[in-house]
């Protein structure tokens, strides 16, 4: 029986799924995808719709990371900003990977409605300024993305018509985004999962994969089996372990967290939330809020580059949540949970190729639930011979993060209390 999930609100309110069995024995496959996230199961989706043999690999529950855990927010374009697409490959390249994102939002709808995946899925999304600096960056950001990349779905917002549909205050203005979406990501991944099995994926769980020897074809070596696959996908994103040092290297595991307080009622959700939109902040080490779809309040955000302390990350995410919205001091805290993602030194995302015919998708830096969903479509694309838009964020720069496996995580501490110092400000 495979492990359970890590408790939270997402696993308690889970659609049903199967308990799919660990690999036993050698099986043979087109493609081998590594990894039960959203891009994984992404990756085998579309590979399957193009009529490959797809067999998918997860070593403990389908979204059992990241991508069952998190913040549930939908967004266009990366967390990098497009200042450092536009600096490494150039301004027209920048361009069509901003149009990728927004396809990839068109793509999530799509999926869910061709594959009636039931996921809590709605529209809207709220960037919010704390600070005038940040109201000016906000504006400028609103101009740059209407006018350079023909986006026409974001709303400027100043602090009284945020007011008028968050009762905070806050924030001083906000870029209202009617096209980005939020969603249960648990949900989403199970609905991805299962799609790919309609489609003839074969899905084993509780199936760490200790080995990949990139030969023609390729072996992965699991601890009671083995797949021989003409192409591998790698798509472990903080979870990759020892499977590849070079891609462990260029990300760093952060640790974020969400709590989830008892039911509100629709009345009293409302009356906070005037709109079913999904909401984070502008600060380098920000926070994020939405509704859930049985009137709850789920607050997150933070990060910990020194690992997850659940008391005390609990308390402190619930005291962030009160500077908020000050009128839930009454509400009690019914779930609370942690889990890590992957950034990369430029929160750009980091895609490529270990071998020729073992591909890798990681470094979505919390920016992933969209994205991940696309490049596992762009995997498709170019194991089926079309390489062009893969190939546009393999030109992508990575470096590895400074210390090596001893001193990254302290260095990368003292970095993050410069950037929180900047927040203060």
């Amino acid at each position: 029986m495979p492990a359970n999930h890590i408790r939270s609100y997402y696993a308690a309110s889970a659609n049903p799924a199967p308990d799919y069995p660990p690999l036993t024995g050698e099986i043979e496959a087109d493609v081998c995808v590594i990894g039960g996230g959203m891009a994984g199961c992404s990756t085998a989706l579309h590979l399957a719709e193009r009529g490959y043999r797809v067999v998918l690999l997860e070593g403990h529950r389908i979204g059992w990371g990241a991508s069952g855990r998190s913040g549930g927010q939908a967004l266009a374009g990366f967390a990098s900003g497009q200042q450092t697409l536009v600096k490494q490959v150039g301004a027209e390249a920048a361009h069509r990977m901003w149009d990728i994102s927004v396809e990839a939002l068109d793509l999530l709808r799509d999926l869910v409605e061709r594959y009636s995946i039931e996921c809590d899925l709605h529209w809207g999304t709220m960037l919010a300024a704390l600070k005038p600096r940040q109201r000016a960056a906000l504006l400028e950001e609103f101009d740059e993305t209407r006018t350079v990349y023909g986006y026409e779905h974001l709303e400027f917002l100043e602090r009284e018509q945020v007011e008028a549909i968050l009762a905070t205050k806050r924030y001083c203005a906000a870029l209202l985004d009617r096209r980005s979406r939020h969603l249960h990501p648990l949900n989403y991944t199970l609905g991805l999962a299962a799609a790919a099995r309609t489609h003839g994926v074969t899905i084993y769980e509780e199936t760490g994969v200790k080995e990949i020897r990139p030969s023609d074809p390729a072996r992965v070596i699991t601890a009671h089996g083995s797949v021989r696959a003409k192409f591998v996908a790698l798509c472990c994103n903080a979870y990759i372990g020892p499977l590849s040092s070079q891609l462990r290297a260029r990300i760093m595991p952060v640790g974020t967290y969400i709590i989830a307080t008892e039911p509100l009622g629709e009345e009293r959700i409302r009356a906070l939330m005037r709109e079913n939109i999904a909401v984070s902040d502008v600060n380098f080490v920000l926070d994020y809020f939405r509704r859930s779809a049985d009137h709850r309040l789920l607050f997150g955000g933070r990060v910990s580059y020194s690992g997850l302390n659940g008391i005390a990350t609990e308390r402190a995410t619930r005291r962030r949540m009160l500077r908020v919205f000050p009128q839930l001091a009454d509400v009690r805290t019914e779930y609370a949970w942690g889990g890590y993602v992957d950034i990369t030194m430029n929160r750009a995302p980091d895609f490529g190729r270990l071998a020729p015919n073992v591909y890798y998708l990681q470094g979505f830096s919390g920016h992933g639930i969209a994205l991940s969903t696309i490049a596992g479509k762009l995997i498709a694309e170019v194991v089926s011979g079309h390489a062009e838009r893969f190939d546009l964020f393999t030109k992508l720069e990575h470096r590895n993060f400074p210390g090596g496996p001893l001193f990254r995580t302290p260095t990368l501490v003292l970095a993050m209390m410069w950037y929180r110092l900047k927040d203060l400000l």
